[in-house]
């Protein structure tokens, strides 16, 4: 077998990899280092790793441990010099000894994308305890509701002073508000995901629709489309409800800009490549931005905007947000946020074929 082969396993990994010989000369680098330095693995080979840190000394004096096995594993945290890049790259560094004599793996992870790796993984988890207590907390509710309401019918038409009617109709009314709430809460889990063949721009030009139908003067959506972005199986009906969800959220932050006829959306798609999120690596993945420049999510909440019931406006019920998350999540995708006051930025990663 081609000595080299053997390690063609890590271009799988979204992590950078190198493999080095003797004194730190390089034989292989995957992809991910590839990316990172911004040069080919035939420009990089025999060429020596530490020349590619701001400070080489740490990784001297570590392969000089491994080759003579002083331990197993060693880390520590250093600056990556890139090409076309002026600000080195973080990365938390582990050098540690192979199975072949003289030989040393290093392995680099970006502190950026272990610090993302880490939200991502908070956010899935929040996402499944989130459906758990919204299923639970949801049929909770609804068993006694309907005994309430019906105990208010029968309780009706025995009065005989029909003015008290007034106060059951309050029961009766109150009773349908919060099933109606329980339905909603209760929908994203009932409903049938619909797969067929997805024009994420289609999706787009509906929410565009109908945010300019209900907010005509003083907003501006503005397109910023790849057009190459292929077709995909999904649920298109879900995808505009998440969609629009985030969307319609902006345009009630974006009250007062509206008022001063300066509010804008915009709606930005484009593709990654070679990307890595929810702990797999993907090809290909569609990244959908719905951005505005409203005051931003109020940092008393900013953490948890994802969670059922809290909302940051008054009268909000607090689920788009949550129905937005479940409706992507579904699509083995995610929804960050990044937001200040000025400029939100909704991001909607979604894998592609």
């Amino acid at each position: 077998m081609n000595r080299l082969a053997r390690f063609q396993a890590f271009d799988l990994l979204a992590t950078p990899v190198a493999v080095m010989q003797g004194q730190g000369r390089i034989r292989f680098v995957n992809a991910a280092l590839e990316d990172a330095l911004g040069l080919s693995r035939r420009s990089l080979h025999d060429m020596h790793l530490q020349d590619y840190f701001v400070d080489p000394q740490p990784l001297m004096t570590a392969l000089v441990g491994a080759r003579s096995n002083e331990f197993a594993a060693l880390r520590y945290e250093a600056q990556l010099r890139r090409q076309h890049h002026e600000d080195p790259l973080p990365v938390h560094v582990i050098v540690a000894p192979s199975d072949e004599p003289d030989e040393v793996i290093v392995e680099l992870l970006p502190l950026e994308q272990q610090t993302r790796q880490e939200r991502e993984e908070r956010l899935l988890d929040q996402a499944l305890a989130n459906k758990e207590l919204i299923r639970n907390l949801a049929h909770e509710i609804k068993n006694p509701l309907g005994g309430i309401r019906g105990s208010a019918q029968l309780l009706e038409m025995e009065l005989e002073n029909k003015d008290l009617t007034e106060y059951t109709q309050v029961i009766i009314h109150e009773a349908d508000r919060l099933q109606t709430l329980v339905d909603r809460l209760l929908a994203p889990h009932r409903r049938p995901h619909v797969v067929g063949d997805v024009n994420i721009h289609e999706v787009c030009e509906r929410v565009r629709t109908l945010i300019l139908a209900e907010f005509p003067r003083g907003l501006k959506v503005v397109r910023d489309y790849d057009i190459s972005i292929p077709e995909f199986r999904g649920d298109r009906e879900q995808l505009i409800q998440a969609v629009l969800n985030i969307a319609h959220n902006a345009a009630q932050a974006l009250q007062e800009r509206i008022a001063t006829g300066d509010a804008w959306i915009t709606l930005r798609t484009r593709i990654l490549r070679q990307v890595t999120f929810g702990k797999k690596r993907y090809r290909l993945a569609l990244e959908l931005h719905v951005m505005d420049n409203g005051p931003g999510v109020p940092a008393s909440i900013k953490d948890r905007i994802f969670f059922p019931l809290i909302s940051g406006r008054e009268g909000g019920s607090g689920l788009g947000l949550t129905l937005a998350q479940t409706f992507v999540q579904q699509h083995h995708g995610m929804i960050e946020c990044d937001s200040e006051p000025g400029r939100t930025d909704f991001k909607i990663l979604i894998p592609l074929p």
